[in-house]
């Protein structure tokens, strides 16, 4: 379905998102906080738009997805980005790889999400980021009611007009409105071993951004250096 859509796809999203795709991807990339000498894998890449300012920065990233139409369509157009094919449930890298691992609207597509965030805990270095994009639940009801009726009236005749496969924007919809809100999202991240979750909301809940960090071992956090560190954050 992805392969069918990877020509057009990042078209389509901004039209769909009456643009705010570049806003929303901005956020995440101020989140993850990147800094050049830092090794970030980005997930559920797709074509690369979400890889791209942080190479545009002299950042690492690593643009993994599972959909090849994707990828190829990416490495055309971004040929300095590191393009890898990848199931999200079974990452092909070892542990502790990356500083960051982020994902952008993927996360409801994979088949096991918590076995998904296990794998990004595991490739994810001891105090380094988790950021999870995900599109969420308005928490005004007025507008909850008012997105819900866009998503599944409007925005799939608007697909039809503007996508060479106007059905993967049906199941869009469909897997928008089956996705847990803002609270069951960040409850899941903690049960899969993640620690000090957080999340903003963006357009009003339509997306919400949720942050997390890899704990350290827990041999380090009680040796003498992480007590520095412990005492360090304690006096601010």
């Amino acid at each position: 379905m992805f392969d069918d859509v990877a020509p057009r796809y990042d078209v389509v999203n901004d039209l769909l998102s009456l643009g705010q795709t570049r806003r929303w991807r901005k956020v995440v990339f101020d989140a993850v906080g990147a800094k050049p000498g830092q090794r970030i894998l980005d997930l559920a890449a797709g074509t690369g738009t979400s890889a791209e300012p942080y190479a545009d920065a002299g950042v690492e990233v690593v643009a993994c997805d599972f959909s090849l139409g994707m990828l190829r369509v990416g490495k055309r157009r971004r040929p300095d980005i590191d393009f890898i094919a990848g199931d999200a449930t079974r990452l092909p890298f070892a542990d502790s790889s990356f500083d960051a691992v982020t994902i952008s609207f993927g996360l409801r597509n994979v088949s096991d999400p918590h076995r998904a965030l296990q794998e990004m805990l595991r490739v994810t270095k001891p105090g380094g980021k988790l950021v999870v994009a995900e599109f969420s639940s308005p928490v005004n009801p007025m507008w909850r009611t008012m997105y819900l009726e866009y998503l599944m009236r409007a925005l799939p005749p608007i697909a039809r007009k503007a996508s060479s496969n106007p059905d993967a924007y049906v199941y869009l919809a469909e897997s928008i409105r089956a996705w847990p809100d803002q609270d069951h999202l960040a409850d899941w991240i903690g049960e899969d071993g993640w620690e000090n979750v957080e999340y903003r909301n963006l357009s009003g809940g339509i997306v919400a951004v949720h942050r997390a960090t890899k704990p350290f071992p827990a041999a380090a956090q009680s040796g003498p250096v992480e007590k520095i560190r412990r005492a360090r954050r304690a006096a601010g």
